[in-house]
């Protein structure tokens, strides 16, 4: 069986990058010896083996993720194309040769270029492979065909604000897929504690499994909270598509999903016609639609590959990574965690954020959990599962900082909260004033910040006030009431921030979450040296708004939160001035277009770009 796989499954991803690491990602069907090259202009720079700056982990009989992290003796050199090539095995195979798709025309290995100065980035969130849009990722890949070796033109890195993958919605073909390379590769299987299904056996054979899991969540009495909270996402009538009935639930159903968001290769022989008998009769209509555009999906995969293969990636997580409305209320906390089984379905999604996207942030910063989940990984499967759970949720360092220039400081919005107090039902603060606090000292000197939070800072004011008013009735989970302006204490820490008088003079805000781009110039009122704020919101690549519902949102939220109108007194950020920017060429100030985000910085503050790029269209925010 594994001589017929393909060696390398996934990958390579190039992750924290600089002149003095490189960090890749990649999955082998079997365990793997490296050994990496690196050239400038002909002349090699590297050739060192990674026994050393290796770690192998095996999620499967045929699976073993891959992380390589390197020192080079000598700085790199800057603004400069690299070129790099993995050697696998001990027949030193190149990664090149391996993936055929992986290089661009006319060069024979992958490359990648170092910034000295972070001028111009790419950044987005909300991939759904099944949404009936263009991949945005696909423009990432044609601006890299077509610049990657101009230091002027190539981008420095590409960000990802959250929502990378989608562990709560996903289609049916797709689950259908999942389940293939389950037993293509022989990830493990695992046992369940609280719920009507004994394993993973017991999950694939259920009349429930497909479009029908919400069933398979403990009925109890006790439960019932869980229940309705944990998939309440499928009847929600504004901010969340119904797709929770597919909810992935195991650990094996999690890695598989990432190497179908990412590779092409697992795409390879899977019939999407093979499980449609299982899919309830009412179902099978909605499983045709969702697996053409599953099929168009995968299409793309091969450049999506080629370029997280050319350009530094960071990531960080929101809630469709893990489960939709993660950590919303105290409330929502206090039931999900407080049952076995979704416990079990909340810790394996983050296992697989950390394997896949977490690790690759910043290395160094996890040698500490990474020598403490180590011990669970084993040739016969996960030891202690739900020991390895707790050791994840315990952890506090998901997020990170990237000392370029300018500084670029990624925030964790979803471990960090700031719980309600009053009421279980009340909506937490995305950060808790600890952290916050620790943020602001991250801020303290710098010139400038590139400051990533996956929820806009500075949203639309009519949603967060239609969110606050379902809040009064104690529906915060129907209408996904997180932004900062929904907790009290969050609000007024983030915003005192802003004022102090040490706080750097411009900020660049990258976020996403919300399906739709904007951006606002932000400044005090009433302050003479005001410093600077621009959020930019993209979002998402492979996801939209509700077309006709945004539009009025757009529409009444410029008639009544214009900057002279009375009802900003009223706002949290009364003493902030808030300017919006124009997409050009469109009517409305929210655009509603999946694409990547691209950045232009520059010295002046004014003169930054924002613009999304997408299939048909560059739109710029002027």
């Amino acid at each position: 069986m594994t001589d017929m796989l393909p060696l390398i499954l996934a990958g390579p991803l190039l992750r924290h990058t600089n002149s003095e690491q490189l960090t890749f990602w990649l999955v082998t069907s079997r365990p793997c010896t490296f050994r990496l090259q690196v050239w400038n202009s002909g002349q090699q720079l590297m050739d060192t083996s990674l026994d050393k700056n290796q770690q192998q982990v095996q999620v499967g009989r045929h699976c073993f993720v891959q992380w390589l992290s390197v020192r080079p003796d000598q700085p790199l050199p800057l603004d400069n194309y690299l070129e790099y090539d993995l050697l696998c095995g001990d027949d030193q195979q190149s990664v090149a040769a391996l993936i055929p798709d992986l290089c661009y025309e006319g060069q024979d290995r992958p490359g990648f270029m170092l910034k000295s100065q972070i001028d111009n980035l790419l950044h987005g969130s909300c991939r759904k492979p099944h949404h009936p849009s263009a991949d945005g990722l696909l423009q990432v890949d044609r601006m890299l065909e077509e610049n990657r070796r101009d230091p002027e033109h190539c981008p420095a890195l590409l960000l990802f604000s959250g929502d990378q993958v989608y562990a709560d919605d996903v289609a049916g073909p797709t689950l259908c897929a999942i389940h293939q390379v389950i037993d293509r590769l022989g990830l493990f299987d695992e046992v369940f504690d609280g719920a009507n299904i004994a394993d993973t056996r017991a999950l694939k054979q259920s009349p429930h499994c497909y479009y029908q899991r919400e069933q398979l969540l403990p009925a109890n009495k006790a439960n019932e909270k869980l229940v309705e909270r944990f998939f309440v996402g499928a009847r929600k009538p504004i901010f969340t598509s119904s797709g929770a009935h597919n909810h992935l639930i195991s650990f094996s159903e999690v890695m598989a999903m990432y190497l179908l968001v990412w590779s092409d290769t697992c795409w390879q022989g899977i019939d999407l016609h093979k499980c449609r008998s299982a899919v309830p009769a009412q179902n099978q209509q909605q499983y045709d639609c969702e697996r053409k555009q599953i099929e168009a999906f995968t299409q793309g995969l091969s450049r999506v590959r080629r370029a997280l293969a050319h350009i530094p990636s960071y990531m960080i997580f929101d809630d469709h990574d893990i489960t939709d409305d993660w950590n919303l209320t105290r409330g929502w906390e206090e039931s999900a965690y407080g049952h076995p089984f979704s416990r079990r379905i909340i810790g394996n999604a983050l296992i697989g954020y950390w394997l896949n996207q977490g690790w690759g942030n910043q290395p160094a910063r996890f040698t500490a959990l990474q020598e403490k989940a180590a011990a669970h990984f084993s040739a016969e499967g996960l030891q202690d599962h739900d020991r390895l759970i707790d050791v994840l949720l315990e952890w506090q360092d998901w997020h990170y900082h990237l000392d370029t220039q300018p500084k670029i400081i990624v925030l964790d919005t979803r471990t960090h909260r700031w719980r309600s107090e009053s009421s279980p039902g009340k909506p937490s603060g995305l950060m808790d004033w600890e952290s916050l606090t620790e943020m602001q000292q991250e801020l303290i000197g710098q010139p400038a910040v590139i400051l990533v939070s996956p929820a806009p800072v500075f949203g639309v004011k009519l949603i967060e006030a239609v969110q606050k008013i379902f809040t009064w009735f104690g529906k915060a989970l129907v209408v996904d009431a997180e932004n900062w302006m929904a907790h009290p204490g969050a609000a007024n820490v983030i915003l005192n921030i802003f004022r102090h008088h040490r706080t750097p003079p411009h900020f660049v805000i990258l976020s996403g979450d919300v399906h739709y781009s904007f951006v606002y110039d932000i400044t005090l009122r009433f302050r003479r040296h005001s410093p600077q704020i621009l959020q930019i919101t993209a979002s998402g690549i492979k996801n939209s708004f509700p077309a006709t519902l945004l539009r009025w949102f757009d529409r009444l939220n410029r008639l009544l939160y214009g900057s002279r109108s009375p009802l900003n007194a009223f706002t949290k950020r009364r003493r902030m001035l808030i300017k919006r920017r124009q997409p050009q060429g469109e009517e409305g100030v929210l655009y509603n277009q999946s694409g990547i985000g691209q950045v232009i910085l520059s010295e002046h503050f004014d003169q930054i770009r924002a613009s999304v790029i997408s299939q048909d269209k560059t739109v710029e925010f002027k």
